[in-house]
């Protein structure tokens, strides 16, 4: 006999605490209060992205080899002739042959890369697996932004999201072993990792401008945006948010 489950959401929000109940008055007092706050974090916000944007580069001088959909490449020939290179260092576990679930969260959340390359721009998702690994997954998770295999290259350790002390001084967010283990963080800081890097082409020249790790990557997480303006948040259980305790899953596994 076929039963149909109960949707999750009722299973979970009516046993949830709910807002106060205030007059509209009070509401829009409330309302005002937040809105001056939300008004100064947005202009630090901006004060922030102009700081970012003048940051100073770097030259990147090794010539990275990677596999493509359309054969061998260059990191300059990832632009796609385009100026700026946004490439998302996604994590692929070759043991299951799928992608960390926080990474293709991030991939659900790409905008529609019209919007990028109008603007010069190129985003690409690259991982340390071979693509014959990498393609079944993509085909299953039905993205269309390109990915493309550093394996058997330098360029995840030299862009620290691949961690082998036998192969490069560890390093993470910006911090060496010694200060990670200082940190009291989790001692996971092996094997794949991940981050954003931002590259600009002057020229033949490849210039690295940027690279952010650990909660970085967050703004481009729009599922978070819609869900931070709801009274139940993420539902992670921090911040005085509820937990529903529903970790975050491929898209297709939500059901399962």
């Amino acid at each position: 006999m076929t039963t149909t489950a109960e949707p999750l959401a009722h299973r979970v929000f009516p046993m949830l605490p709910l807002p106060r109940v205030v007059s509209p008055d009070e509401w829009r007092t409330e309302r005002l209060r937040l809105l001056a706050r939300e008004k100064e974090l947005t202009r630090a916000r901006d004060v922030l992205n102009e700081e970012r944007r003048a940051l100073p580069a770097v030259l990147v001088r090794k010539d990275y080899a990677f596999e493509t959909a359309t054969g061998p490449a260059r990191l300059i020939d990832l632009f796609e002739g385009r100026r700026q290179l946004i490439v998302y260092h996604f994590m692929f576990h070759r043991e299951t042959g799928e992608g960390c679930s926080g990474c293709s969260h991030l991939a659900d959340n790409v905008p529609h890369l019209a919007h990028l390359n109008a603007r010069d721009t190129t985003l690409v998702f690259v991982s340390r697996a071979p693509l014959a690994e990498i393609e079944p997954f993509k085909r299953r998770m039905g993205w269309l932004v390109p990915w493309h295999s550093s394996w058997g290259s330098d360029f995840n350790y030299d862009f620290h999201v691949t961690l082998d002390e036998s192969v490069a001084p560890l390093e993470y967010n910006y911090r060496t072993g010694p200060a990670l283990e200082a940190s009291g963080l989790p001692p996971h800081f092996a094997g794949e990792l991940h981050g954003v890097s931002v590259f600009l082409r002057d020229g033949d020249r490849v210039l690295h401008t940027y690279s952010t790790y650990a909660r970085g990557p967050e703004p481009m997480l729009a599922t978070y945006a819609w869900l931070d303006i709801t009274p139940f948040g993420r539902g992670e259980g921090w911040d005085g948010m509820p937990n529903l305790g529903i970790p975050l899953r491929h898209h297709d596994r939500y059901d399962a």
